[in-house]
């Protein structure tokens, strides 16, 4: 998503160990196998819906939702 998004909405980090607690068995698992990287939002009001990175996310894990 981060090397796709035309306006630098993403940036991938290390996800901190008090919130990989609030994770899913499932997600933990994810996170463990990925080195708790993950991708953040910290731009996101700069986002126009163009898609491009829910087509690219390896895990189907970004979703557009109207506000």
């Amino acid at each position: 998503c981060v090397s796709v998004c035309p306006k630098n909405v993403f940036v991938v980090a290390v996800l901190p160990v008090e919130q990989r607690r609030e994770l899913s068995l499932r997600g933990r698992l994810k996170g463990f196998a990925h080195g708790w990287k993950q991708a953040f939002t910290p731009n996101e009001a700069a986002c126009e819906g163009c898609a491009k990175c829910v087509e690219a996310c390896p895990e189907s894990a970004i979703r557009l939702a109207r506000r």
